[in-house]
């Protein structure tokens, strides 16, 4: 036997070779997760390099979780979802004018409630359960999504029908953004373990403008691996 480790190669032909110098290219570092104890709703799953719009159209999802608001809704993954998906009968305009028929109703029966509301959306194949964003702010804060998670969290634990379940990070995000109390958007490491704390256990998929950080190892679950934070501890 050899004593060295074979090198299994992952394209045929000359492939690996052209692949090999990636620097021009969007691309990711991705490093082993953590191997815990095997239990089921311990970490949830990171889908980096993947298309979230793809895989709903391939139905790998039930329902998705995303954000949307009572103004404009064109350019958020709620109104590509609709329009790709031929069953649907909402559209961008709907979908906005249903959310903003219901923040009105909540300003006169509740006008004192700031909590985040969930919205359904039923697109046939596909149920989207929306996070409306508070009343007057242009943008969610973390807290707003880990209030709207643990909602969302209530309305499908226990029940097989909404799962499998996906979500949007709300990083980089157009038309419903999430951003901190001195005005900066938040780390991913924030929104994961946000949901996290909520109770959420489903796929959460980075915005494609994260692709970009191939000098940065990634994880592809949360919790990430406790050696992080000793890394962290040490450089300190």
């Amino acid at each position: 036997m050899s004593a060295t480790t074979p090198v299994t190669s992952l394209y045929n032909a000359d492939a690996d070779a052209l692949l090999s110098n990636t620097e021009s290219m969007q691309r990711v570092t991705l490093l082993p997760a953590d191997r815990p104890r095997l239990e089921a709703g311990r970490r949830r799953r990171v889908l980096w390099g993947q298309d979230m719009l793809m895989d709903v159209l391939d139905g790998r999802y039930r329902t998705v979780i995303c954000g949307v608001n009572d103004h404009d809704n064109t350019h958020g993954i709620i109104s590509q979802i609709v329009q790709l998906i031929t069953t649907s009968q909402w559209s961008s305009g709907s979908i906005t004018s249903y959310a903003k028929v219901f923040q009105e109703s909540v300003a006169l029966h509740a006008s004192d409630d700031r909590e985040p509301y969930v919205l359904k959306y039923d697109l046939d194949s596909v149920l989207i359960l929306a996070l409306l964003r508070p009343r007057g702010k242009d943008h969610f804060s973390v807290a707003d999504l880990t209030r709207g998670n643990r909602t969302i969290t209530k309305m499908i634990s226990d029940r097989p029908e909404p799962r499998p379940v996906a979500t949007v990070s709300f990083l980089d995000g157009v038309s419903n953004r999430v951003l901190t109390d001195n005005g900066e958007q938040p780390t991913l490491e924030t929104i994961l373990g946000s949901m996290f704390d909520a109770g959420y256990r489903g796929d959460v998929y980075p915005s494609p403008s994260m692709w970009n950080h191939g000098h940065v190892g990634v994880f592809p679950t949360f919790p990430f691996p406790e050696g992080l934070d000793r890394m962290r501890q040490g450089s300190s």
